[in-house]
């Protein structure tokens, strides 16, 4: 795989990473690196990164349907309500990644995520670690992209002591990056300048 950016038939400049793959490109194109504000969704991304860990994110892309279908929507308030019937029922659901460690994380952060909506609220605990506005980075091929920060380290260390499991430095950072707290589109894509724009404008509320 290329370590710059690949030109695509269509044209476009893009982050070498989703290669052909329709359903990795459409994601890249659509939603990596576009700030994302909205604290349900925000929880969704990082499940899923949990459950990523040990495997590929293409292989969770491809099952996030099945993922809602199963979660309630990613709806909090109904995940935290689980018993263990449904985490059972979840542990035969071939739709999703059935890892039992990870289901009962999904719940622990629930939890958390409830607790956090009692004060400020899940989207700005996040984006207050970069004052509401996306880092934006310059860089050039893949191996000038970090894999965790200093900052993903201690976000990822006070999202452990609030209740959250799965979070490591390195999913966390992915996270980051995938939500748009983080401009890690390489300069020589096209998306690199959109998300920086969108970046700037920062959190409105």
């Amino acid at each position: 795989m290329s370590r710059t950016a690949v030109l695509h038939p269509d044209g476009l400049m893009r982050c070498p990473w989703p290669a052909a793959d329709p359903v990795y490109v459409a994601y890249h194109d659509e939603e990596w690196g576009v700030p994302e504000y909205d604290g349900r969704a925000l929880f969704e991304k990082l499940i899923l990164d949990g459950f990523q860990a040990g495997l590929s994110w293409i292989t969770i892309l491809r099952k996030r349907d099945s993922f809602r279908a199963a979660f309630d929507g990613f709806e909090p308030a109904a995940i935290a309500r689980y018993d263990a019937a449904k985490v059972e029922a979840l542990m035969q659901d071939t739709g999703i990644v059935r890892n039992r460690a990870k289901i009962l994380g999904t719940i622990d952060g629930a939890k958390a995520w409830l607790a956090l909506e009692e004060g400020p609220g899940f989207s700005r605990f996040l984006w207050d670690r970069v004052d509401g506005r996306a880092i934006q980075n310059q860089w050039q091929a893949m191996e000038d992209v970090p894999a965790e920060t200093p900052l993903s380290l201690a976000l990822s260390r006070d999202l452990r002591a609030l209740g959250f499991r799965f979070v490591g430095p390195t999913i966390v950072y992915a996270f980051m990056q995938a939500v748009g707290m983080v401009n890690d589109h390489l300069v020589g894509c096209f998306r690199h300048e959109a998300c920086a724009a969108l970046g700037r404008a920062g959190r409105t509320a």
